[in-house]
C-alpha cells in the first residue's frame, strides 16, 4: 500500500509536469515537482492550474488565497522579472504594487516616484498608489502631496479612500485639527465601516483628549461586527489588524 501511495504521487507530479511543458510554464516547476511530489503537486494546482481554470469566482478568491500562503513572494518576483524582461510603464506600475502588498513601502514609493517620471505623470491611479507607499513610510507630507494633485485633478476620483489617506496624512504631518475634520467628513459622507475604523484608530492614538470620540466609534465598530460573516471578517483582516493593535 505504501509503495502504491508513493506511485501515486509521482503520477500525479507527472501529469503537472505535461502541463508544465503544455502551457510553456517555467521550467523550475519540473524540479519542485519531481523532489517534492505531492507537495509540488499542491502547490503547483493552486498557484497555476486553479486560478487560470473556469472555475466561479469565489474558488478562483480560495485559490488565490491559497497561493498567497504557499508562495507569499510570487507575484513580487514575477512582477521584478516581468519589468526585467520589458522594463514598460504598465510594468513598473505592477512591479510597484507588488514591492507595496509585499511590505517594501520604500521600495515601492521609489518605484511608484519613477512611473511618475514622464507620460504618466498625472496618472491618478500611479498618485493613490505613492501616496499609500508613502503613508507606509510614515511620510505624510509627501503622501499629502500627491493626494492634493488628484482632489486638484479630480474631485471625483475614488473620494473615500482619498479622504481617509488624506485624513491619514494630515496626522502624520502633525495637523491633527484638520485630520479630525477630514475623519469626520469622511464619516458623514460615506458611513462606511472603512472610515468608522480608519477614525478609531486615529482617535485611540490621541489618547485622552479624543477618549469618548474613540469609545463610541469602538462601540459602533463591535456592534457592527457581531453581525459579520468569516468571509466579511478576512476582507477586513489589515484594518482590523490596525485597529485591534492600537486598542490593545
Amino acid at each position: 500500500m505504501e509503495i502504491f501511495g508513493i506511485g501515486l504521487h509521482i503520477l500525479v507530479a507527472i501529469f503537472f509536469a505535461v502541463h508544465v511543458v503544455r502551457n510553456g510554464q517555467p521550467l523550475y516547476w519540473l524540479l519542485i515537482l519531481f523532489m517534492f511530489p505531492l507537495l509540488g503537486s499542491v502547490v503547483y494546482l493552486f498557484a497555476i492550474v486553479l486560478p487560470g481554470s473556469r472555475l466561479p469566482q469565489g474558488a478562483r478568491k480560495v485559490a488565490s488565497k491559497a497561493v498567497q500562503v504557499l508562495d507569499p513572494h510570487r507575484e513580487l518576483r514575477e512582477a521584478r522579472e516581468a519589468y526585467d524582461y520589458t522594463p514598460t510603464a504598465q510594468n513598473q506600475m505592477r512591479l510597484a504594487s507588488a514591492q507595496l502588498e509585499a511590505g517594501d513601502a520604500p521600495a515601492a514609493a521609489a518605484t511608484y516616484e519613477a512611473c511618475l517620471q514622464g507620460a504618466f505623470a498625472s496618472d491618478l491611479e500611479i498618485r493613490l498608489g505613492a501616496a499609500r507607499a508613502y503613508l507606509e513610510c510614515e511620510r505624510g507630507a509627501e503622501a499629502l502631496t500627491h493626494l492634493e494633485f488628484i482632489r486638484r485633478s479630480d474631485l471625483h476620483f475614488r473620494p473615500e479612500i482619498v479622504s481617509l489617506l488624506t485624513a491619514r496624512a494630515l496626522a502624520q504631518s502633525g495637523r491633527q485639527a484638520e485630520a479630525k475634520g477630514e475623519f469626520d467628513d469622511a464619516l458623514t459622507r460615506h458611513g462606511s465601516f472603512e472610515a468608522r475604523a480608519e477614525y478609531a484608530i486615529w482617535a485611540l492614538q490621541q489618547g485622552p483628549s479624543e477618549q469618548v470620540l474613540a469609545e463610541r466609534l469602538c462601540q459602533d465598530i463591535d456592534s457592527a461586527m457581531q453581525r459579520w460573516t468569516s468571509h466579511t471578517r478576512s476582507m477586513y483582516a489589515p484594518l482590523l489588524a490596525r485597529l485591534d493593535k492600537v486598542r490593545r
